[in-house]
């Protein structure tokens, strides 16, 4: 992974999709790091965060990442998610993010020079598409390492650059069987029952050093 140290850059994550992806590569993310890596690397204006809440539920197991995530660098963006009965008679959760994401990264098209988009969705083929006609890079993360592959192949194809989450594995990844738990998936787990919230605290994303915010929110 290469930018320019003074590229103004831009993450746009997939909740949902970065976790299914890390997931069948055998690990979970660590946000703390990847947020770092990043800030290391080039001009970090923001870091988007998109995922659904149940907001009707007493507890929900995503609310401790959620918070964490506001509170340290990351911008998040939640609706509630939808919850329907589908033909068959079971319950099914309906939590689509495409529509935020693909408008917060038109709007932020305009003050950065290059997009990372952490999903492979095909669906947002056109979308990088438009923001290259202004002359923004994207690169685009997911993998093909996976049975089967996480990212669709027009998606691929559009990018600018391609990187495969597994060749972050050893900066951002932490192991699954950790002690500490696996963040959860932002949409299956909405149908999970509650958890302890105590285990979720502000060292679950280990390091005991504080965690400087380098989100330049105004």
């Amino acid at each position: 992974m290469k930018f320019y140290p003074q590229e103004r850059v831009a993450l746009f994550i997939d909740g949902s999709n970065l976790y299914a992806t890390a997931r069948a590569l055998g690990f979970d993310i660590d946000y703390k790091r990847l947020l770092s890596l990043f800030a290391e690397q080039c001009s970090l204006v923001r870091a988007f965060y998109y995922t659904a809440l149940i907001e009707d539920q007493e507890y929900s197991p995503i609310r401790p990442l959620v918070d964490w995530l506001d509170y340290n660098g990351y911008t998040m963006v939640t609706k509630p998610a939808k919850e329907f009965t589908d033909a068959a008679g079971r319950k099914k959760i309906k939590g689509n993010m495409d529509i935020e994401l693909a408008i917060d990264v038109m709007e932020m098209s305009e003050h950065i020079e290059h997009i990372v988009l952490f999903s492979g969705d095909g669906d947002f083929r056109r979308l990088i598409e438009a923001v290259q006609r202004k002359g923004v890079k994207v690169t685009v993360v997911s993998t093909v390492r996976s049975q089967p592959s996480m990212i669709a192949d027009e998606l691929r194809r559009q990018a600018d650059i391609f990187l495969d989450l597994i060749e972050l594995k050893s900066e951002v990844g932490r192991k699954v069987s950790d002690n500490r738990p696996s963040p959860p998936n932002p949409i299956q787990a909405l149908d999970e029952q509650p958890v302890d919230e105590d285990d979720y605290d502000d060292e679950y994303y280990d390091d005991d050093e504080d965690y400087d915010d380098v989100d330049d929110r105004d």
